[in-house]
């Protein structure tokens, strides 16, 4: 790889069962069978000591108020970010599981402020872009597993979709739709499509953050 050429940061966002950790990892096999230098990752990332809060929260073993937990989401990917920039300057390609924009959702859908939410994630690495996978909430309450974690109720999911679209249309440049209530190989050609043409694109290009 000559020098100089950086990875993609490639994020899969959703609701709870839309299919992100399946798309998420077609798309590493598939760049690996492409020996494209890839690592999968996924927030919130519940190793480091901030993690393991959170997943003691969503397991609901532990309660915090909707505004520390918020912030406890963002604190993990900023933990994370100084790896992350290393690993695109060093060619790596990213592909993560939720990124800033299930923090914003599902706080957003709790009724904290739009604004307020999305304050903590300013001056985090943007995306290069971000597969949004849409499925009706009723759709994705009959998936395996449906329900095992706090924010896996179908009415909930709904407000969430509803953040998610609005983003989705703030952010159009770099955000792309998709049906996830499609068979998956037929998702996973169209994400594959895409990260074809973005992976040479981007590779020359400096590093962005949220605004």
């Amino acid at each position: 790889m000559s020098a100089g050429k950086r990875g993609a940061l490639i994020i899969f966002e959703g609701c709870d069962r839309s299919g992100k950790t399946t798309q998420s990892r077609l798309l590493v096999e598939l760049l690996k069978s492409k020996d494209v230098p890839v690592q999968a990752m996924n927030f919130p990332e519940r190793s480091s000591n901030i993690g393991q809060v959170i997943n003691s929260y969503l397991t609901n073993s532990k309660d915090l108020s909707d505004e520390v937990i918020h912030l406890m989401f963002s604190a993990n990917r900023w933990e994370h970010m100084n790896q992350l920039k290393q690993k695109l300057l060093e060619g790596k390609t990213l592909i993560v599981d939720r990124y800033s924009y299930s923090g914003v959702a599902y706080s957003a859908a709790k009724g904290l402020d739009f604004d307020w939410c999305y304050a903590p994630e300013r001056g985090l690495l943007k995306p290069d872009a971000v597969f949004y996978l849409r499925a009706p909430a009723s759709d994705l309450a009959s998936r395996g597993q449906y329900g095992e974690e706090r924010y896996e109720k179908a009415e909930f999911q709904e407000r969430v979709a509803k953040v998610f679209d609005r983003i989705c249309s703030k952010e159009a440049s770099y955000w792309h739709q998709f049906d996830a209530s499609q068979p998956a190989e037929d998702l996973h050609a169209q994400i594959a499509s895409i990260t074809d043409e973005l992976l040479p694109k981007v590779a020359t290009q400096p590093l962005d953050k949220l605004s």
